[in-house]
């Protein structure tokens, strides 16, 4: 069985693999990533999940596709990814000293058969000062990542806590995906 991961993010593709699953094929869904006016975080992630599958089940019906969708918030607030510094300074400012959620929904689609799962993980940010926010933007690493920042990366030392899981805010929760791929037939090669 062919196991295509439809996503365009590295870190993805690192996770899986440090679990031992290795996909077949990496496909970046390119779709419309907007999230519809009044539409909550967590229904955004979900139906962008499932419509990168059903874009990349159209070319390779016969596949194993798991895709996912990762959105980071503050209240109901999407804290999007972004190329702007200006916009990322002032999404640390508001993570600053505050919890935020990240929410992940992964979708498996396998034959006629699908499943999703959502994972919502709290983290806890320390009260960030001017130098701190500048020394981080600095590095870049907030460019195009949900939230601003990667929790992999400088920003650890942001985090005060964290309630959840770990790869559910790097971008995908493994402990779901092993179950939800196990539960279709798949198996580890």
């Amino acid at each position: 069985m062919q196991f295509i991961l439809g996503s365009s993010s590295p870190r993805r593709k690192e996770l899986l693999e440090s679990i031992g699953i290795i996909p077949d094929l990496i496909i970046s869904p390119d779709i419309d990533e907007s999230n519809l006016k009044d539409e909550l975080p967590t229904a955004c992630a979900k139906r962008l999940a499932k419509n990168k599958a059903v874009k990349i089940k159209n070319d390779y019906p016969d596949s194993l596709i798991l895709t996912a969708d990762s959105i980071a918030f503050c209240g109901r607030r999407i804290i999007d990814k972004t190329d702007n510094i200006e916009v990322a300074r002032d999404y640390l400012k508001l993570l600053s000293g505050r919890r935020h959620k990240v929410v992940t929904s992964v979708y498996v689609a396998h034959n006629n058969k699908s499943i999703s799962r959502t994972v919502k993980t709290t983290i806890n940010f320390k009260n960030l000062n001017k130098h701190e926010i500048d020394w981080y933007l600095e590095s870049e690493e907030w460019i195009n990542v949900a939230g601003a920042y990667k929790i992999q990366g400088k920003a650890a030392g942001f985090i005060k806590s964290i309630n959840g899981s770990y790869s559910n805010v790097v971008g995908l929760p493994l402990y779901e995906v092993k179950n939800m791929l196990f539960s279709v037939g798949y198996l580890f090669k």
